[in-house]
């Protein structure tokens, strides 16, 4: 009976706690509206004749508590009625949207004593709601309950659960955050530089800092697959063709995350890191997770239980999340454009295009996405949830155009700080403990483009190898006329014809059936500094001495060219070789780090490892290039319109991070090398299990029909346009 009136009282002082709130902030606003009011002229809260300080004073009370009940109740419901919206475009029209509120509000005051014009309605609106977002946060702060309850809602949660063991003690959750790009010596620097005081405490007292070594194909796709679904196998780079489908397989795609996810829990017979009671956050991959926000392979799937967006609604549900995003989101485009003045007038070199929906594009990655995951893993430990994963991709984003090092990524990493601490102040208020693990998918290589040092492109280079027709600017490069030169004089000694037959022959074709007849053109495809060339009507990966027979000038012009470091391609007589500048060449089957390694000598450990892996995919090109790589500087030239590059092996791209809590076991024994975004999967694993957490047995394998059932949802895939 006791009991009973302690609850009843409990609930009471809950409501009066919530009233008195609702009544502070309503004062606020209101004052804001009135102040508003008198520094605005375009903003009346008055008859035309004039109305008593009391009159006016009602006046504001009624708009802003119209504004405030619309803001409640009819917010969400615009904010999910645009899911289906863009991102940037939803970002774009949150101050139209709110001033469009407040105009409704003021018109439902009486006597129509309330008015604005569209261009003042935005920026009342805009004031309100952060006045309003101040005074909520400035009570939840001194409230823990009203704090949880406002971040429950992002979680979609009533209440929190405290999880507890065989003990007393409650089980750790694991929150693992994904910081995109930030390679290993990019930590330490921007720690021993001040820019990340939250992890320079952290390396000085409660975690371990462990670099790791990626595979070939550097870049999140492998990573990321591998570290939350346990395999990345025949993941050859970014993108890549594949004859056997004729697709064109493209990482950040939808139809083509969700496929490789497939293969991936088909090949290991396991949900993911996150199968139970787990949360993925801004990833390309679910991890097996059940609560999705963000989540790319998501996006490729129709249904009521497609939730690719629900991160968007829980977030931008809030008028006052919304307009304070917004904000930050033009402030962040405003920032790109004028850095990216400064750089064109001090002729920064290297330098690429930064024009165009760039600026957007990278606000986008910096604010809003950083933003919407930031609150979904709040609302993940709030709600007491056992794994999390997420990934906030701004400084991956900045540094591709501006280079891994320098003032632009220094701001990024700074406010990438304060998001994790952030996180870890909230960690605080969750309900059960959190370990929070800090790793990247990989780093980023600096480096002029390809492009830009030698006046072609890859795909330049590869056809006027070919002896294909090149525009008349790549002719006039130093590369382009002497590939084409290379070509007509292997052609003219394969053919024992005269020059002007290789001219006929590079511009309009030779005779059908002849043995210069011109096959289909081959696909020549950009990972950062790893490219790849397939010949599509040849069904099977194309030897050495099938493309020699075809294109003979093909594969000297490649290996000797100055940009270029070394060649993989399938030969007949020695199994596969690596081929390199003035003839080097060494059959992948010996090579070995104790041994020769030929072209792959400068690319340093492990990287006789990865191409002899990489060689073994189903799906690897018939020629996979990797541009050169200077030790000295710890340069690259990316084959895309990339100055921070990452995608092949060369330098700093191929060394991400991991730092960890030192209360859980050592990554690897000490002298030994973490390898392979797989052997990070198991070392997650492992974590999972000395938290607690959830594990589903590795050895169990569903069968072939089953792996659907794994993924988040079961509607038909939805695919890309270029299949």
């Amino acid at each position: 009976m006791g009991d009973g009136r302690w609850r009843t009282a409990g609930r009471w002082r809950t409501a009066g706690s919530a009233l008195a709130r609702v009544i502070v902030v309503w004062a606020v606003s209101t004052l804001t509206m009135l102040a508003l009011a008198g520094l605005l002229p375009d903003f009346q809260l008055q008859s035309p004749d004039g109305d008593s300080i009391t009159r006016t004073a009602l006046t504001a009370v009624w708009g802003a508590g119209a504004f405030g009940l619309l803001g409640a109740l009819v917010w969400p419901a615009i904010v999910r009625a645009l899911l289906l919206v863009p991102a940037l475009v939803l970002g774009l029209l949150v101050f139209f949207l709110n001033g469009s509120l407040l105009l409704v509000a003021l018109w439902l005051i009486p006597d129509g004593r309330g008015a604005a014009d569209p261009e003042t309605a935005v920026v009342v609106a805009a004031v309100m709601s952060a006045v309003a977002s101040a005074t909520s946060t400035a009570f939840a702060v001194r409230d823990d309950e009203a704090y949880r309850r406002r971040l429950y809602r992002l979680a979609d949660r009533k209440r929190p659960r405290r999880v507890t063991g065989d003990g007393a003690e409650p089980v750790h959750g694991t929150v693992f955050l994904q910081l995109d790009g930030v390679g290993h010596q990019v930590l330490r620097d921007a720690v021993a530089d001040g820019l990340m005081p939250t992890v320079a405490d952290w390396l000085g007292t409660t975690h371990r800092l462990t670099p790791w070594r990626t595979d070939w194909s550097s870049q999140t796709g492998a990573s990321q697959l591998g570290i939350l679904h346990g395999s990345n196998e025949d993941v050859p780079a970014f993108r890549w063709y594949e004859k056997d489908t004729g697709r064109l397989m493209v990482s950040n795609r939808p139809a083509s995350a969700v496929e490789l996810q497939r293969r991936a829990i088909e090949r290991t017979g396991d949900g993911g890191l996150l199968t139970l009671d787990g949360a993925s956050r801004g990833n390309l991959f679910s991890g097996g997770a059940d609560q999705l926000a963000l989540v790319l392979s998501m996006a490729a799937r129709r249904g009521r239980r497609n939730r690719s967006r629900a991160g968007y609604f829980a977030y931008f549900s809030d008028p006052a999340n919304a307009v304070r995003t917004a904000g930050s989101f033009l402030a962040e485009a405003a920032r790109e454009m004028v850095q990216s003045t400064r750089s064109r007038l001090r002729g920064d070199a290297p330098r690429v295009s930064r024009g165009g929906a760039y600026p957007f594009i990278r606000a986008f990655a910096t604010v809003v996405e950083r933003d919407v995951v930031v609150a979904a893993v709040i609302g993940d430990m709030l709600a007491g949830r056992t794994a999390v994963y997420a990934d906030l991709v701004g400084y991956d984003e900045v540094a591709h155009h501006s280079g891994p090092h320098g003032r632009d990524t220094d701001q990024v990493l700074a406010r990438l700080d304060r998001s994790i601490a952030l996180i870890a102040k909230v960690a605080e208020h969750a309900p059960r403990p959190y370990r929070i693990v800090l790793l990247s998918d990989h780093g980023q290589s600096p480096g002029e483009t390809f492009e830009s040092a030698y006046g072609l492109t890859l795909k330049d280079l590869v056809r006027a190898g070919c002896g294909l027709p090149v525009p008349r600017r790549v002719r006039r490069t130093r590369s382009g006329s002497e590939a084409r030169d290379a070509a007509r004089d292997a052609l003219r000694s394969a053919l024992h014809r005269p020059v002007d037959a290789y001219d006929e022959w590079a511009t309009e074709g030779a005779e059908a059936g002849s043995p210069a007849a011109r096959p289909s053109e081959p696909v020549v495809l950009a990972s950062g500094n790893l490219g790849l060339i397939s010949f599509p009507d040849v069904p099977h990966r194309a030897t050495r001495e099938e493309i020699d027979r075809r294109h003979p000038a093909l594969l000297g012009t490649l290996a000797n060219h100055p940009g270029v470091g070394f060649l993989l391609v399938a030969s007949a007589e020695h199994g596969s070789v690596v081929l390199g500048r003035d003839g080097a060449e060494v059959p992948v089957a010996e090579l070995a780090e104790d041994g020769p390694l030929g072209p792959l000598a400068v690319f340093g450990p492990g990287a006789a490892d990865a191409v002899r892996r990489t060689d073994g995919f189903p799906h690897v090109a018939d020629i996979m290039v990797n541009s050169m790589y200077d030790p000295a500087t710890g340069t690259v030239h990316a084959f895309e319109e990339q100055i921070g590059s990452h995608g092949g092996l060369g330098g700093e791209q191929s060394y991400p991070f991991l730092l960890a809590p030192v209360d859980l076991s050592a990554p690897v024994a000490d002298g030994a090398e973490l390898v392979g975004a797989e052997r990070v999967h198991r070392v997650l694993r492992r974590w999972l299990r000395e938290c607690a957490g959830p594990q589903v047995p590795l050895e169990i394998s569903p069968p072939t029909g089953d792996v659907e059932a794994l993924l988040p949802v079961d509607d038909p895939v939805v695919p890309d346009k270029n299949g």
